[in-house]
């Protein structure tokens, strides 16, 4: 029987969001003049607010205005490397660092269940130490080019609780996994809270706050 640390990545482990620095980190390094794209950014992060997209279709649309309709994996690899390497060097919260030894001494699996793309938060858990990720997928072609759509669902919300289900199933750990610890900063997590034995709100927003002194979660502050 394993016992599991299931983290939410971003503004959990990390201080900042990385979708979108992300992908203008991969527009500046590979095609700056992708940055003339940026007024469209804005629209279609303007057309979520106003509730005309869905998150999955605001990342499509971003992700081929700054990265590309499709890119080899030859290409993405340095890409998605370096920006890790920044990521795990400025932008992790140390509140999260000393959880995961703490977990991984208690002899936890570690997971990342993360809203961003799987192939650049797998470059920034194995930088961490995390044995597993659970994140958003993308389409990849028999030229092993990464297209800009999603593979299956956005991993947010009620999407994330299915996937973190399919995950333990496919790992062999349905009826066979221990004590679940989850930790998120968003209330959009409150399935995956709802189904773990511990949830821990961590520098939780205004709506988790309150939701986490309704239901007695513990709440912790990782600086």
């Amino acid at each position: 029987m394993s016992d599991l640390a299931i983290y939410d990545m971003d503004r959990t482990v990390t201080r900042r969001a990385t979708y979108t620095p992300f992908l203008l980190h991969c527009a500046v390094r590979k095609a700056p003049w992708r940055l003339l794209f940026l007024p469209l950014v804005v629209g279609s992060m303007l057309a979520y607010l106003a509730r005309l997209i869905d998150r999955a279709r605001l990342k499509e649309i971003n992700h081929r205005l700054l990265l590309g309709r499709a890119i080899h994996a030859t290409d993405l690899k340095p890409l998605v490397e370096s920006f890790a390497d920044r990521q795990v060097a400025t932008n992790i919260r140390p509140g999260a660092r000393a959880a995961i030894a703490r977990d991984k001494l208690e002899g936890r699996r570690v997971v990342m269940a993360t809203a961003s793309y799987r192939f650049y938060a797998e470059a920034i858990a194995r930088r961490l130490g995390f044995d597993d990720v659970i994140g958003t997928g993308s389409i990849i072609g028999l030229d092993e080019r990464l297209h800009c759509f999603i593979d299956g669902e956005n991993c947010y919300g009620e999407a994330k609780m299915r996937m973190v289900a399919d995950w333990v199933e496919r790992s062999g750990l349905l009826g066979r996994h221990g004590h679940v610890r989850f930790y998120s900063d968003h209330a959009s997590d409150a399935p995956v809270f709802e189904w773990s034995n511990e949830p821990v709100a961590v520098n939780p927003h205004v709506r988790l706050a309150r939701l986490a002194a309704e239901r007695g979660w513990r709440v912790e502050d990782w600086g």
